[in-house]
């Protein structure tokens, strides 16, 4: 099965470098930093498919991926100058701006949510309502206690009415283990994995169906200086035929996603990797203005930000 399984990878390989082109090549040998937002996982698949189909190769770019110490750090270290890409999330990217940071987004890596409000699927709570006097976990305040807040407000219920607990990153094991009833902030294509497999299944109640403006989940940020540079739109360019192979090849796309480095081949990241292929952006490229308007204003009536502001001067669709 493995030979099979390579021969058709490699044939899929030939078959889509023949006709891959990149509109906007950049300098030969151009080096490009990527911090990532976290440790290196499916959510990542485009990015790592680009290199190793050799599409940021052919594009001119040297592509370095890094996964950060801290994950607060790769924005910073892209308004600083000191990286020249960041993988960050929208609702965090309004918030740097509003900070003054010099960051744009120049594409979409997740096009959807990923955030959830998690409880046991055989548990007591059977609707968003159930939770009042109950305790909800949390990992990092500030922003998901927003969104917990606009999902309770939606079925008659404040913050007030639960009880928060900070739960660090042991979302799951909090709940599994009853520390608490529900947690925010538990990513729907692992935490509902993960949970499923030492056999505790969960429910997920979702946020952009519970009182909170779509999003997008992961972004592609770059330095406000260095956007007229070509080696960026030839990075989103590679990303997108990168996405475009691993929805037309996803069991070629996994096989190769999983070799990348060790610790990606196990079940957890196959079932992450299965979950996250439709939620991967198309066209990362494009900007849905509205989209980014109106998650602006929801952060404006939550009172994380002063000013909406005017999204071309955090948001754009790259000249080719």
């Amino acid at each position: 099965m493995k030979k099979i399984s390579h021969s058709v990878a490699v044939a899929a390989l030939a078959a889509f470098l023949s006709v891959f082109s990149v509109g906007n090549s950049a300098v030969a040998g151009q080096k490009l930093t990527v911090m990532l937002d976290w440790f290196l996982n499916p959510d990542h698949a485009p990015l790592v498919l680009a290199e190793k189909l050799g599409l940021f190769a052919k594009a001119g770019l040297e592509v370095e991926l890094i996964e950060p110490s801290n994950p607060n750090d790769p924005p910073k270290l892209v308004a600083a100058g000191k990286a020249d890409i960041a993988i960050s999330y929208q609702p965090q990217l309004h918030l740097q701006h509003a900070a003054g940071l010099p960051l744009t987004r120049i594409a979409t890596v997740v096009a959807t949510p990923l955030t959830t409000l998690l409880v046991l699927a055989d548990g007591p709570i059977k609707k968003i309502s159930d939770l009042k006097g109950k305790k909800v976990g949390f990992s990092v305040g500030g922003f998901e206690n927003v969104i917990l807040s606009a999902m309770l407000e939606k079925h008659g219920l404040s913050s007030s009415d639960v009880e928060l607990v900070n739960v660090n990153f042991s979302l799951s094991p909090s709940l599994i283990s009853g520390q608490v009833d529900a947690v925010i902030g538990a990513y729907r294509n692992f935490e509902l994995n993960q949970m499923d497999i030492v056999g505790r299944p969960g429910k997920a109640f979702y946020v952009e169906e519970e009182g909170v403006p779509g999003y997008d989940e992961l972004i592609v940020v770059a330095n406000n200086a260095k956007l007229g540079e070509p080696a960026l739109a030839a990075f989103v360019d590679a990303m997108e035929a990168a996405t475009q192979f691993a929805i037309n090849h996803p069991t070629e796309a996994w096989e190769m996603f999983k070799g990348y480095k060790q610790g990606l081949d196990d079940e957890l990241n196959k079932r992450a990797f299965r979950d996250t292929l439709p939620r991967f952006a198309l066209r990362p490229a494009a900007l849905d203005t509205g989209r980014y308007q109106r998650f602006a204003a929801f952060l404006v009536d939550r009172g994380l930000i002063k000013d909406p502001g005017n999204v071309a001067d955090y948001a754009v669709e790259l000249q080719r």
